[in-house]
């Protein structure tokens, strides 16, 4: 189903919720304005396959946006609300966008932007105000029926990855042949997984450019659910907006968890949560001894699963499973796990290596032969996201590192993962990242830059109990041989850390 649908039954729903200010967008409101923005881009020229981009905060008009494309035939590339200028123009010139939708809570970053070097985009569209040479959204749109095009397509989102190994590169997917309104076979799926239904109220804490909020929130408005948007992420409000709201669904990443534990008990213990039924999480590997507080809490409904923005495969596991299997990101759900070493060999349970699908969905890199090459094995026939890992003897997968970050000391692989799960669960500890820097007899050794909670003082003392703390549970060798602190780890709101940007001035001129 699609708005379009949802709006003949039940018009006054509530589609979209801002979970803060209350601001509502019921289905009648979603179906009509995506149809009006989708008329203004076809008499705009725009046809199926051309490429639009969306630079917003959470806002109640996001997901609107994101309907106009997907009934029209368009791609859709959300971007991240936190980029400079620079940064917004080159995936705008980089996804070939002819159409910017944006608001005025970006204006200052719009205003950095080098128009003139992207002519391609001729029309621009700014939510809630003007600034240059954007046209007022709303006005723009009134003017245009409320009905649906005549040739309406699914369309798709391009997202692009977050580029904390390099510039961020576009994840393309072939549109999909069936109509905006068709899908039952993917909705059914959801239905069986997370008990997805037309009366769930879906909590997304997370930015909606991020692939995995974005996807979920339009599933959920396909089933007819409401989906709540936080503004901006923030624990206690988090608990207080499932209270408030009834919500019945949401997902997470693994350092919401760590916020949500941290809380004072009459923070954390006292919203009702009774109507909360399914609690997703992905994006970031969630440390064992995290997600075991996360189920003596909220109890086995909290599922997890594996995949990435490529959609290549993934896998599911639910919170029974995970006790039998602590630590495992589950068995294949979509395509099937390969663990194969360099040179496309399966390696045999147990043994790490590159964790690659088959038999997924095909995509490639926008604009990137080399990436979308370096990302396949077997003439095609395997891809990867870059991650390592394990199976074990009945295909449970295990993720060990990203490959990018894997520490090479004395010849000797580390990974940096294993580090940080320990590390945080130091009282002290907020936040962690671990890396490699040189070290001109072993290659590389072993850095932890770490975030304290308020009330701890960085000091020789703190540095000399961490590294204790490190060696109680650690061999020696991963023990982190110096630990610098940071007043805040550089990690997107969805939960993904940039650390490139801590790793790099070490290795300057190296």
């Amino acid at each position: 189903m699609y708005p379009g649908t949802i709006a003949q039954r039940f018009p006054d729903r509530a589609a979209v919720v801002m979970a803060g200010s209350g601001d509502t967008v019921t289905f009648r409101e979603l179906d009509e304005r995506s149809n009006q923005l989708a008329h203004l881009f076809r008499s705009a020229g725009l046809t199926r396959g051309d490429h639009i981009a969306l630079f917003m905060e959470n806002h109640p008009r996001f997901l609107e946006i994101v309907w106009s494309a997907l009934r029209s035939g368009l791609y859709i590339t959300a971007i991240n609300s936190h980029l400079t200028g620079e940064e917004v123009a080159y995936i705008v010139g980089d996804c070939d966008a002819q159409a910017f939708v944006t608001s005025a809570a970006m204006g200052r970053v719009v205003d950095e932007m080098p128009w003139p070097d992207l002519e391609r985009v001729h029309i621009r569209l700014m939510v809630d105000g003007t600034s240059t040479g954007c046209d007022a959204y709303e006005s723009a749109i009134s003017a245009q029926p409320t009905t649906p095009i005549d040739d309406e397509s699914s369309g798709a989102t391009m997202l692009y990855s977050s580029g904390t190994t390099g510039r961020p590169k576009g994840v393309l997917r072939p549109l999909a042949d069936e109509k905006p309104w068709d899908g039952e076979s993917r909705l059914a799926g959801l239905g069986a997984t997370y008990g997805f239904n037309p009366d769930m109220v879906y909590l997304s804490p997370a930015p909606m450019y991020h692939a995995a909020p974005l996807a979920f929130s339009v599933n959920a408005q396909r089933f007819g659910g409401t989906v709540v948007i936080m503004e901006k992420f923030d624990p206690a409000a988090a608990l207080r907006a499932i209270e408030t709201y009834g919500v019945t669904h949401s997902q997470w990443v693994p350092t919401m968890f760590v916020r949500l534990l941290r809380l004072p008990d009459e923070e954390r213990l006292g919203p009702d949560l009774s109507t909360h039924q399914v609690a997703i999480h992905a994006a970031a590997p969630c440390p064992v001894a995290v997600k075991q507080q996360m189920i003596d809490w909220w109890g086995p409904i909290i599922y997890e699963y594996y995949a990435g923005t490529e959609g290549n495969g993934s896998t599911a596991i639910t919170s029974e499973e995970w006790l039998q299997h602590p630590g495992s990101v589950g068995r294949a759900r979509a395509g099937s796990v390969h663990i194969l070493d360099e040179e496309g060999n399966e390696l045999p349970p147990l043994q790490e290596g590159g964790i690659y699908f088959s038999g997924g969905a095909a995509f490639e890199y926008h604009n990137d032969p080399q990436k979308t090459a370096e990302s396949r094995l077997g003439g095609g026939k395997y891809t990867t996201l870059g991650d390592v890992g394990y199976l074990d003897e009945d295909g449970w997968l295990y993720l060990t590192d990203r490959k990018a970050y894997m520490i090479i000391s004395g010849g000797v692989n580390i990974y940096p993962r294993e580090i940080e799960d320990v590390l945080i669960q130091h009282p002290a500890v907020a936040d962690v990242a671990v890396f490699g820097i040189p070290n001109d007899d072993l290659g590389e050794e072993v850095k932890a830059v770490i975030q304290l909670l308020p009330g701890h003082d960085a000091g020789d003392g703190l540095v000399s109990e961490l590294m204790a703390f490190a060696r109680q549970h650690l061999a020696g060798f991963k023990v982190p041989r110096s630990i610098d602190f940071t007043d805040e780890l550089p990690r997107l709101p969805t939960g993904k850390l940039y650390k490139r940007v801590l790793r790099d001035p070490y290795w300057a001129g190296r």
